[in-house]
């Protein structure tokens, strides 16, 4: 029975691990730098892979949402196996490196597929596997090497160096396409050689955390004790928060498009959108790191879903140039920024050692499963209302989401 609650983990008790809060350890920082030379690979075909599927080969916001949500949702159920897996055979270091070698691999795949819709589809589910099978241990490599009151600090440099990475990628893509003459082919060769470099960093620097010597290692778990974890009430709740997160957002792809649509960018400079919200991202995910922690965690992710609000209210405003597209990239980089490890941070100290990959994959899985639905839920909306009024109901819809998480994360009664 695990009885420990949101109140008490939000914020930490005065005075207590300041000094393991000063710094993050070297394992965070290895694990940020993996993600920075990942990310850069990530993005590079992220970036421009809106543009090749939308413009380059025509598909309908429909196809493109069912992509989309592919992209994404085909993490959903490896997420759950990659965690349990690592968890069980106290493995994290190796099933995040076999996810992050998964990813690598599928880039030299989008090369075979071609034009072909269901082979890219095909592929990108490849690439989003790796993705599942990496998060949960990685992140769960985070939180073991990191006291608990520092969580949020932890996450947010983490995040931080994640999105320098997602920064670079879309100008490194740009760079590519110059330079060989608008050949995607040379996108995706390239963004596989920076992925195998991401892994060379996670063998040689990355270190799974050895059990103290001063504490027996925990018994390793079965599936009744993983599917006992949510017996937790609090952890129940972050859970549904993490769905309604998902159902939230519609997805970077769309809101990419309807940028450019409405700003009228030359197709050339549309991987430079992404470089926008990065850039927002790592400007503000250590700051709200830091201040997670000390304000409490929740108050910052529900700042996230207002953020993402302000987003979809401004795509769907009569603006247009500099006034839409500046704002609008700060709004959507700070919803990453007040959401993505502060969620993770939250989720954390909720759950036991050996179990921690696990029950993070649970909560990144729900989030994942209803990002799939949102998005193509969102290319329908699209396809039958227009994208201003389908972008005005997703602005409804967090907002809805936002006041529920609210709810949830702030429920007084007692956990079983």
């Amino acid at each position: 029975m695990i009885r420990v609650y949101l109140s008490t983990i939000d914020r930490p008790a005065a005075g207590k691990g300041r000094r393991g809060a000063a710094l993050v350890g070297g394992n965070v920082v290895a694990l940020g730098t993996v993600s920075l030379v990942t990310d850069v690979s990530a993005e590079m075909v992220t970036a421009v892979l809106p543009l090749y599927l939308v413009l380059g080969l025509h598909l309908s916001p429909l196809a493109y949402g069912v992509v989309d949500g592919v992209y994404t949702g085909a993490t959903a159920l490896l997420r759950i196996v990659g965690g349990y897996v690592a968890d069980r055979v106290r493995g994290h270091k190796v099933l995040a490196g076999a996810g992050y070698a998964l990813s690598a691999v599928a880039k030299l795949g989008l090369l075979a597929a071609g034009r072909s819709l269901a082979g890219i589809g095909f592929v990108v589910a490849v690439d989003r596997m790796g993705k599942g099978l990496r998060t949960a241990p990685r992140d769960a490599l985070i939180t073991l090497s990191t006291p608990p009151d520092a969580l949020g600090r932890a996450f947010g440099v983490h995040r931080t160096m994640d999105a320098v990475g997602a920064f670079l990628g879309p100008l490194v893509a740009l760079a590519v396409l110059a330079g060989s003459g608008q050949s995607y082919d040379a996108v995706f060769v390239t963004s596989f050689c920076v992925a195998l470099l991401g892994v060379a960093v996670l063998v040689l620097f990355v270190r799974e955390r050895p059990p103290s010597a001063s504490v027996a290692a925990p018994p390793r778990p079965s599936v009744r004790d993983a599917v006992a974890l949510l017996r937790s009430g609090d952890l129940r709740r972050l859970l549904l928060a993490a769905v309604l997160l998902g159902v939230a957002t519609i997805g970077d792809g769309f809101v990419y498009l309807m940028l450019q649509r409405r700003t009228e960018i030359g197709l050339l400079w549309f991987p430079l959108l992404a470089v926008g919200t990065s850039l927002a991202f790592l400007l503000l995910a250590a700051p709200l790191g830091v201040l997670a922690d000390r304000i409490g965690r929740r108050l910052v992710l529900l700042a996230g879903y207002a953020a993402l609000a302000v987003t979809y209210l401004l795509l769907g405003a009569p603006v247009g140039g500099w006034a839409l597209l500046v704002p609008a990239l700060a709004a959507y980089g700070l919803y990453y920024a007040a959401t993505d490890g502060v969620l993770m941070a939250l989720a954390g100290p909720l759950l036991p050692d050996g179990l921690r990959a696990t029950g993070l994959a649970l909560v990144q899985t729900g989030q994942a499963l209803a990002y799939l639905a949102s998005s193509v839920l969102f290319g329908l909306a699209w396809s039958a209302w227009g994208p201003g009024a389908a972008v005005l109901a997703a602005a409804g819809v967090a907002i809805v989401a936002g006041g529920t998480t609210a709810g949830l994360l702030f429920h007084k009664g007692r956990t079983a």
